[in-house]
């Protein structure tokens, strides 16, 4: 799977890389057609959940999204990835039906 992880509005550090990419390879356990993901963080414009984290997979004949804000990038990134592991279960659910 190829990973694309964009920082906007701000320099990415080497430990929110490593995290994000950690949490994304853990999705392969639901879907293995997963052919690429592009990860956006960005600085949100209200105070509360300034952070947000927005998740595109790559899919073999699919593209599912899922975009979620935080109070910081990591949890963000959890929120997102949970969302898209959620889609990930219902959209093999109903491939096997």
């Amino acid at each position: 799977m190829e990973i694309g992880i964009h920082a906007v509005g701000f320099t990415l550090s080497g430990h929110l890389r490593d995290f994000v990419e950690g949490k994304l390879k853990k999705l392969v356990r639901f879907e293995d057609e997963i052919e690429s993901a592009d990860v956006y963080l960005k600085l949100g414009n209200d105070q509360e959940d300034s952070k947000l984290a927005e998740v595109k997979l790559q899919l073999k004949g699919d593209v599912l999204f899922a975009e979620k804000p935080g109070a910081s990038f990591e949890e963000a990134t959890d929120e997102a990835l949970e969302a898209l592991r959620r889609q990930l279960v219902k959209r093999k659910g109903k491939r096997r039906d």
